[in-house]
């Protein structure tokens, strides 16, 4: 019996000292790894420093790219001789752009007037095509039988290279600026339908039989199930057609004349000013570039992620 007190003896000595002693080893490597893990999180400022090296290096290769190519460019221009280089280029738009709203007639008026004249034939072309075609494709779409009648008719036709449509304009209409739209309308459509309707075939049939089974309306299957689903292919099929109608449009005014951006390098070209043929060519791109991020801009107001 006296072995209890003994054992009870040393074991309280023995407690204390470990607790006087320190931590355990196993708790010390765990605090130890717990302080490393807390360290390596980043903080709201050194996820900011580790950021702006990537922003820095994105905008040196872009800086990078901008100036090789204006170095290829002036390589092509001493070497040919017949384009004119960065430098003549510049001092070129320096002058269009420091008065490109005048006017001297309906032949002759500045950079700015042809770009809002492409921009208004381009509007109301692509704006009949989004009346037309969105509509249409929901309803190729939601209806099978639609969507067979219109399989050929849109296999057919949505191939046709889009200057093939301006004979048929002028036709129709006897004036060079109604065929310009027309033409417009016509190549805007093809997009538009089909990225609709290919949305409204990614519904999943579940949505569709709860909607029968609580027996909606057509419009509330539209306003609260198609609609909302089918934005992101609708928006995607409005970009293509914007793209296109903008592409369109130049050639068709090359052809057409009148006042508009196409016609302007149409009739630089007579003229033999190349420069301006340049600067009208960055401009092209550039009125592209900025309608189509103001429709990628709309499609994130309009999401329903």
């Amino acid at each position: 019996m006296s072995a209890v007190p003994v054992s009870a003896v040393t074991v309280v000595p023995m407690r204390a000292a470990a607790a006087t002693s320190g931590p355990h080893p196993a708790a010390a490597a765990l605090a130890a790894r717990a302080d490393a893990v807390k360290a390596a999180k980043p903080t709201a400022t050194g996820y900011r420093r580790a950021r702006a090296p990537e922003w820095a290096m994105q905008l040196f290769a872009m800086l990078a790219g901008i100036v090789a190519f204006i170095a290829l460019w002036e390589i092509v221009a001493r070497q040919g001789g017949r384009i004119p280089g960065p430098a003549v280029v510049w001092k070129a738009a320096v002058t269009i752009f420091s008065d490109p709203f005048y006017s001297k007639g309906p032949n002759d008026q500045g950079i700015g007037w042809n770009v809002l004249s492409s921009l208004k034939r381009v509007g109301i072309g692509f704006g009949l095509a989004a009346i037309v075609g969105i509509p249409l494709g929901f309803m190729i779409g939601r209806f099978k039988f639609l969507s067979d009648m219109a399989a050929p008719i849109i296999a057919m036709l949505k191939p046709v290279s889009p200057l093939a449509w301006l004979p048929i304009g002028l036709l129709l209409f006897k004036a060079a600026n109604p065929a310009a739209i027309y033409v417009i309308f016509v190549c805007s459509l093809w997009p538009m339908i089909v990225n609709t309707a290919v949305g409204v075939r990614q519904i999943p049939q579940d949505y569709l039989n709860v909607a029968r089974v609580l027996n909606l309306s057509e419009w509330k299957v539209f306003t609260t199930i198609l609609f909302p689903a089918v934005l992101p292919y609708m928006i995607t099929g409005v970009r293509l057609s914007i793209g296109v109608a903008w592409l369109v449009i130049v050639a068709a005014e090359m052809l057409t004349g009148g006042v508009g951006i196409g016609f302007w390098v149409w009739d630089e070209w007579n003229n033999l000013k190349v420069e301006h043929i340049i600067i009208a060519i960055f401009t092209i791109g550039i009125v592209g570039l900025l309608l189509e991020q103001a429709l990628v801009l709309l499609a994130k107001r309009f999401s329903y992620n």
